[in-house]
């Protein structure tokens, strides 16, 4: 039984760290676009059809103004959900861990700042 349970605790560890890799635009195949949430086949293959034909992306405006469908709100979503450019994430995307969390709900109910 605790073989089990420790087997467990090591998969579920080793498949959070998976979920929070980041994907480079550039160098992934349609397997890890599809990984980020937020990119189904229908959008991964127009990323890799445009990255086929006009060559790698150089920035985020570049992906933004050539693959339908990815626009400023969608790239800051798939940012904060792994996805850069070049190594790079969108601007004014926050981490995935940071966002909608138990620490961060308890942060928003702190008592406010003293005089």
């Amino acid at each position: 039984m605790l073989k089990k349970f420790l087997l467990f605790i090591a998969a579920s560890l080793m498949a959070a760290g998976f979920a929070f890799a980041q994907v480079d635009v550039n160098k992934a195949d349609q397997a890890a676009l599809d990984g980020i949430r937020g990119i189904g086949p229908a959008m991964s293959k127009r990323i890799l059809e445009e990255r086929q034909k006009g060559g790698s992306f150089k920035d985020w405006a570049d992906l933004e103004n050539r693959v339908k469908g990815i626009k400023e709100k969608s790239a800051i979503k798939l940012s904060a959900n792994g996805l850069t450019v070049n190594g790079k994430s969108k601007q004014g995307a926050a981490p995935q861990a940071a966002k909608g969390g138990k620490a961060a709900q308890a942060d928003e109910k702190q008592e406010p700042a003293r005089k």
